[in-house]
């Protein structure tokens, strides 16, 4: 049903229900009228009957005659006369009270409740009821009822003059007419009702069409605009109520179509950029999961199975156990820091497989936020480095290969002069054929020297495992001057140092650590052709050891200094660009920094800085060391 019946059918029914309810007040009011009407008229017909009464009963006295037979005709021609003036009075009776006929007679029970007549008739009987409202006239002196007697509905009114007077008046009143009249008026009110209410219906109907034209104009925008199409637009052609409504949904629908435009927009690229994320994570090399606040496994990537070895099915929802029981620690203290808001770099750790195997790896983890700034879980991009530590191992063992070919001749030179400074002792104590004591001091000081230099040469050649042991660096870097000095000469570099006198002890690889520095000294010297000085320093201040090393060299240019680490890159022609990479690397795995600062035609300084062990370590070391 559209709301244009809907309002129709309203108007009409509120229209039929003021006009039934005017229409049954104004029933009940002619009813109450004609019944006012009636008693009136039966009161003063009953006043009369209760005057020729009286008059009777005064000329009775007077004359000595019997009242009945006196005024029997006369009050019969009054009712008679009465009847023919109006129909609708039926009977007209005189009752006597009952204490005056009892008086000198003794009347049964029964009679007594029967009322008696004295003139008229009484067809319509209701005598208990006529008893009781008798004795009720003579105190109220009028009394009316409606009552239903021989099939007809009357009016019966009883009358009486006084308690002095010993009669009552009582007239039954036909009501059928005024009834009649009643229903005649209830049927002329309702064929008006039926006319009313067609003609309330066809108007109300009309008339909501025209009220609710622009309505229904809204309601078809609002149907377009939840369809998806806002190019329509209402024509708006009044200043009411509907026609700014109509003006603001067009201005509505020329938003939606903005918003809409942009939502499309952001929808579209947040499709391409969730594909290029998803494209992203599922084909990277790296394993990333994510992980809840409950340590439940959200994500996985396909990269993360090939990696661990578990299923998508059998991760997500799981707690793995991933993380080996000596690194816990290591993680928890990575969480707290993340939930303080720090922003952590990788870390390199180790991780358990599924098959119990540990591997090393770099893992970067790194928050995520809900919409309120709130940590929900933890995203961990893991990255397998055991090729590249293979490599990594490859690379180091030929750069130390290639520092050993590039050392032969070095030791050569440095091994040859005291096998000539032992041949010319020989030799001497050979012609002389005698044994001298400081000679043979100084042949055994030369072989010392020579089995010091083979012994480093043959430490650098051959591969390691990697031990770390608490050296003291001044002594690390004498000796690799001291290896490398033949060869400083040989291009006229000097060697000059300012070592503090404080004990500079590290945890390290010494081997690693040397290699690092003949690294360094070989470039010192390579980059002053003409010769030169290169200056080495070494200082304790805060926990820390710094190592710097001066050369005078050609210097590095300004946009070549963030590149240096880069595998193969050098500003050597025969250089391979690993020396310094490895170098960086060794550093690292030593928890130091390396810090490069250099300026053409002026020269380079390398600063190398390595945590120094604490005072009670050092202590600790020094007494071991003194007392061995």
């Amino acid at each position: 049903m559209s709301f244009k019946t809907k309002f129709s059918i309203i108007i009409t029914l509120i229209i039929m229900v003021v006009f039934l309810v005017i229409v049954i007040v104004d029933e009940i009011s002619a009813v109450r009228n004609m019944e006012q009407e009636a008693n009136k008229e039966m009161r003063v017909i009953a006043t009369q009957f209760s005057s020729t009464i009286a008059e009777e009963m005064r000329y009775s006295e007077q004359s000595g005659g019997n009242l009945y037979y006196n005024a029997a005709g006369k009050l019969q021609s009054i009712v008679d006369m009465l009847k023919k003036t109006d129909p609708q009075i039926l009977e007209v009776s005189v009752f006597v009270h009952r204490s005056d006929v009892s008086e000198g007679n003794s009347l049964s029970v029964e009679e007594q409740a029967r009322p008696y007549v004295a003139f008229g008739d009484y067809n319509y009987r209701d005598e208990s009821n006529d008893a009781a409202k008798i004795a009720q006239a003579v105190k109220e002196q009028y009394v009316v009822r409606e009552v239903m007697l021989l099939d007809r509905e009357v009016l019966k009114s009883y009358y009486s003059s006084g308690p002095s007077s010993p009669y009552v008046v009582g007239i039954v009143y036909d009501c059928t007419g005024f009834h009649q009249i009643v229903d005649l008026k209830r049927m002329r009110a309702l064929q008006h009702a039926g006319f009313i209410f067609l003609f309330a219906w066809v108007s109300s109907y009309l008339l909501s069409g025209v009220l609710l034209r622009p309505l229904r104009d809204i309601l078809w925008k609002v149907n377009e605009v939840s369809q998806g199409r806002f190019d329509s637009v209402i024509q708006v052609h009044g200043k009411d109520e509907f026609s700014l409504l109509g003006l603001k949904i067009n201005a509505m629908s020329q938003n939606l179509t903005i918003y809409m435009d942009k939502l499309r927009k952001a929808f579209e690229d947040n499709r391409r950029m969730n594909n290029y994320l998803q494209s992203f994570i599922n084909h990277t090399s790296d394993a990333i999961h994510v992980v809840d606040l409950e340590g439940r496994i959200t994500q996985v990537n396909h990269a993360f199975e090939q990696l661990f070895g578990y299923t998508s099915e059998e991760a997500v929802g799981g707690n793995l156990q991933l993380i080996p029981d000596s690194h816990r620690s290591e993680m928890k203290l990575i969480i707290n820091s993340l939930l303080s808001g720090r922003v952590l770099p990788a870390q390199e750790t180790v991780r358990v497989t599924r098959t119990g195997e540990i591997i090393p790896v770099s893992v970067t983890v790194s928050p995520i936020r809900n919409d309120q700034g709130a940590v929900q879980a933890f995203a961990s991009i893991t990255r397998d480095m055991r090729s590249r530590n293979r490599m990594e191992e490859l690379l180091r063992h030929s750069e130390k290969l290639t520092t050993v070919g590039q050392l032969a001749a070095g030791v050569a030179h440095e091994i040859r002069n005291p096998l000539t400074t032992l041949r010319g002792f020989l030799q001497l104590q050979q012609q002389s054929q005698q044994l001298k004591l400081e000679h043979t001091a100084l042949m055994l000081s030369e072989l010392d020297r020579i089995n010091l230099i083979v012994g480093e040469f043959l430490i650098l050649a051959k591969p390691q495992a990697t031990r770390f042991a608490t050296k003291d660096v001044r002594n690390v870097l004498k000796d690799v001057m001291s290896l490398l000095d033949s060869e400083a000469n040989m291009y006229n570099v000097v060697f000059t140092t300012s070592f503090t006198d404080s004990p500079c002890l590290v945890s390290c690889e010494e081997n690693q650590l040397k290699q690092v520095f003949i690294n360094l000294l070989k470039n010192g010297i390579e980059a002053m052709p003409s010769g030169g000085r290169i200056h080495s320093h070494i200082a304790v201040k805060n926990e820390q050891i710094t190592i710097a090393i001066t050369d005078e060299g050609i210097g590095i240019p300004e946009d070549m200094i963030p590149k240096i680490g880069n595998p193969f890159f050098t500003g050597k022609e025969s250089g391979t660009g690993l020396g310094m990479m490895i170098s960086q690397r060794i550093i690292h795995s030593h928890q130091g920094l390396m810090d490069i600062q250099s300026q053409v035609n002026v020269g380079t300084t390398v600063t190398i800085t390595l945590p120094a062990l604490n005072n009670e370590q050092n202590e600790g070391i020094l007494n071991v060391m003194e007392q061995s």
